[in-house]
């Protein structure tokens, strides 16, 4: 199997550097570079999955020029934040009379105050849906930065940082964590 992963064109700048998760924010058509994809315009891919928000299956509507359809799933969302983290900045979780600094002392206890969904259950969703993935097919995957960082840690690749619209591809992924 050969997957690709690929991070959703960004949003309208009101919304860069927040905690945007399940929050259905369409993409800003103006920010989308289609230079940064003509590579991935010109393979061929079996399959194309994309979390079914809609920042996701615009960016493929949009690299594609509306001719191939992803299959949008629920299992490829953004991790879930709580109610009153979801759309802040962080500078405005801060703010909040229950942001405690001791909380940054590390990614386990950040997740927990940050998160609706817990870190067992996101990356459950997850390996359940690239466990369902066909073993012989080229796939490319449109999805959020954390699903991705997680994907990648789920089948023993590095963690990576994509940018808006950057992808990454994984040849015959290892065994899923």
């Amino acid at each position: 199997m050969q997957l690709t992963l690929l991070r959703h064109a960004p949003l309208p700048r009101a919304y860069h550097g927040r905690y945007n998760g399940w929050s259905d924010i369409p993409i800003d058509p103006l920010l989308f570079d289609h230079q940064k994809l003509e590579a991935l315009k010109e393979e061929h891919f079996d399959l194309i999955y994309s979390s079914d928000l809609i920042r996701c299956t615009q960016t493929i509507e949009l690299l594609f020029d509306g001719r191939l359809k992803p299959y949008p799933t629920k299992a490829l969302r953004e991790v879930r934040f709580r109610e009153e983290i979801e759309g802040k900045s962080f500078e405005e979780v801060e703010g909040l009379a229950s942001f405690n600094p001791a909380y940054l002392h590390n990614e386990m206890s950040w997740h927990g105050y940050i998160c609706e969904e817990n870190q067992e259950a996101f990356y459950k969703r997850l390996r359940d849906f690239l466990e369902s993935l066909p073993e012989d097919k080229n796939i490319l995957i449109c999805s959020h930065g954390g699903a991705i960082k997680a994907i990648l840690h789920l089948l023993g690749e590095p963690a990576v940082s994509l940018g808006y619209l950057e992808s990454v591809s994984i040849g015959t992924p290892r065994n899923i964590i």
